[in-house]
């Protein structure tokens, strides 16, 4: 399967976004979805049904405060969801919307000056129209921008993160299927040797089983980007296993893959107990992790890998309510 229904759909979603403002948005958004839309978005939006409440939540907001939108894609494939026994048809987009950042965003103050939105997104069309929806966005990533960062300093590099060394993640036309099938199972054999990273000797050969030496793993504000397997251990790694305790995997919603590129989401992927360090923060309550993660394949393993967490959620379900920070 092609897929080119569905990605043409998704497209034509966006090129109606980028003729909407504030005043039109919710009629730009009710053309290509359905009207009982699913729309899964990041604290403090969280989940919202239809496109005028998808509107009202999230999109009003930032059009109000950003203006000149442009949405600058990197990534965007499609492909049958695993978890669902390859029912339903997935499409994901991946990259920054841009903006001059011209007026408050959820208590951010505005720079007048270019911002970039971190973004990742999981469509799933049913009948000719986007159903369902997970949006992840970095809000963290614009604090940080905008010169406004709430927590301690971060253990990976801050960076405006760039799309696929290749650049070739834009799968808008057809792709042979063996190759998704082959990144779909490179990614399920990774996180298998994650669940299982007891029976390796240590953590380098347990990365050496599915990722490239040169690995570049583009990580959320609030950890940061990584380059390489050693400094991955040291920077994110490390910290992640032996900061956060009693880990437990709640699963994925949507598991894709097509050409070099697969993903996933969930809502909630993982459930921890911060320990004490992580991020630089005191030990907290039990809290959810809602991830996505990207990657790309080079041959027989993994190159790049992008991460979205819902921080703010992480955080929030801790006592810790950063956009209350925010307010004078």
């Amino acid at each position: 399967m092609s897929f080119q229904t569905e990605k043409t759909l998704v497209r034509a979603h966006h090129a109606a976004l980028k003729t909407a403002n504030p005043e039109t948005i919710a009629d730009s958004l009710s053309r290509h979805t359905a009207p009982d839309w699913h729309w899964r978005g990041m604290h403090p939006w969280h989940e919202q049904h239809g496109p005028r409440a998808v509107a009202t939540a999230f999109w009003q907001p930032f059009l109000q405060a950003m203006s000149c939108v442009q949405r600058r894609e990197d990534v965007f494939f499609a492909g049958h969801n695993q978890i669902d026994g390859f029912k339903s048809v997935w499409v994901v987009s991946m990259g920054h919307l841009m903006g001059l950042f011209d007026a408050p965003f959820l208590g951010i103050k505005p720079t007048q000056r270019i911002a970039m939105l971190r973004y990742a997104e999981f469509h799933r069309i049913e009948d000719g129209k986007i159903a369902e929806t997970a949006f992840f966005c970095d809000l963290l990533h614009l604090m940080r921008q905008a010169g406004q960062y709430p927590l301690p300093p971060q253990t990976g590099a801050h960076l405006i993160q760039p799309g696929p060394a290749t650049h070739d993640g834009l799968l808008y036309g057809t792709t042979p299927p063996d190759d998704g099938t082959q990144t779909l199972d490179l990614i399920c054999r990774m996180i298998g040797a994650i669940n299982e990273h007891r029976r390796f000797s240590g953590p380098e050969e347990e990365l050496a089983q599915h990722w490239h030496d040169d690995m570049c793993w583009w990580g959320p504000e609030g950890i940061g980007a990584t380059y390489s397997i050693p400094r991955y251990i040291e920077q994110h790694q490390r910290p992640f296993r032996t900061q956060l305790g009693t880990r437990a995997f709640n699963g994925h919603i949507a598991r894709l893959a097509e050409g070099h590129y697969g993903g996933f989401f969930g809502w909630p992927n993982l459930s921890l107990t911060p320990l004490g360090g992580y991020m630089g923060l005191p030990a907290g309550a039990r809290a959810d992790m809602r991830v996505v993660d990207i990657y790309r394949r080079d041959g027989d393993k993994l190159a790049e890998n992008w991460i979205f967490i819902d921080m703010l959620h992480f955080l929030n379900m801790q006592g810790l309510d950063v956009l209350d920070r925010l307010k004078p």
